[in-house]
């Protein structure tokens, strides 16, 4: 298989096919505000993802639940502002397309009228098909997630690996070909088996997307807080730290606060 690089001026959902048939690796990451989106875009991530993650980064809740769908699209509009390459997708908050096709529409319609958004997210497999099919149908792309699924993280009643029996592992395997039978054009897989991953990502035409899935999914993701160590309480063991944030950031901070108690800050220079 080519390991070629194709030089992509504008991803979307076919440059992502294409990357899995010529055996590159997708690289994606999450950001919720133009600044960061800039600078995402900006070191060439294939894929920015509007995560609801941003209930627990950005806004501090325990869980991903409590994010709305206008909370949602305010952070989706201020990363689509900032972006000239990467495909961004947004994740439908909780409670905005389980139960009701006809909601699932509406909010995916709303995120991409109101935000300039390039596809959506859902978390689920066969209970969750004609709420995909329906967003499908209206032409709007459509990533699956799969394994742990944090906006049912009260089923689980725990974060842990997911898929290690069998019988959720043939589930999740019968998920994904339903997810690609109905039109997805990539699936996230989020903390399963890495033997689980590979033979998934064999098993499909589209690509797939690792969280702590293993080196074998067709591309990788993390949450951008995450890998530049600004949440420094998460240690999972998928979480490569490119950076330490937290603590360069605190003590930046300090040295200001230092200068300006000392009359340091600001000098004869830094004044008009």
């Amino acid at each position: 298989m080519s390991t070629a690089k194709k030089e992509y001026k504008r991803i979307t959902v076919k440059s992502l096919v294409d990357m899995k048939k010529n055996g590159e690796k997708i690289s994606m990451l999450t950001a919720y505000d133009y600044s960061m989106a800039k600078i995402v875009d900006s070191a060439n991530v294939d894929v920015i993802l509007v995560g609801d993650s941003a209930s627990n980064v950005m806004a501090g809740h325990e869980t991903t639940l409590p994010i709305t769908l206008d909370q949602m699209i305010y952070h989706a509009t201020s990363v689509i502002r900032a972006v000239d390459r990467a495909l961004v997708v947004v994740d439908i908050p909780f409670g905005s397309y389980q139960s009701d096709p006809k909601e699932a529409l509406r909010s995916a319609i709303r995120i991409m009228k109101e935000s300039g958004a390039h596809a959506v997210k859902l978390e689920g497999g066969i209970e969750i098909k004609e709420s995909v099919k329906r967003i499908l149908n209206a032409g709007i792309p459509v990533m699956g997630h799969l394994g742990l699924t944090p906006q049912s993280i009260y089923k689980f009643g725990t974060y842990t690996v997911r898929a290690k029996e069998n019988q959720e592992a043939d589930k999740l395997m019968e998920d994904a070909h339903l997810l690609e039978k109905l039109g997805c054009f990539g699936i996230v897989l989020e903390k399963i088996p890495a033997s689980l991953t590979k033979k998934v990502s064999e098993s499909l035409t589209i690509p797939t997307i690792g969280i702590g899935g293993g080196k074998h999914a067709d591309g990788q993701v993390l949450v951008i807080h995450d890998l530049l160590g600004m949440t420094y309480e998460f240690h999972p063991r998928f979480l490569r730290r490119y950076m330490n944030l937290y603590e360069e950031m605190g003590d930046a901070i300090s040295k200001y606060v230092t200068d300006v108690k000392s009359r340091d800050f600001p000098s004869d220079e830094e004044q008009y």
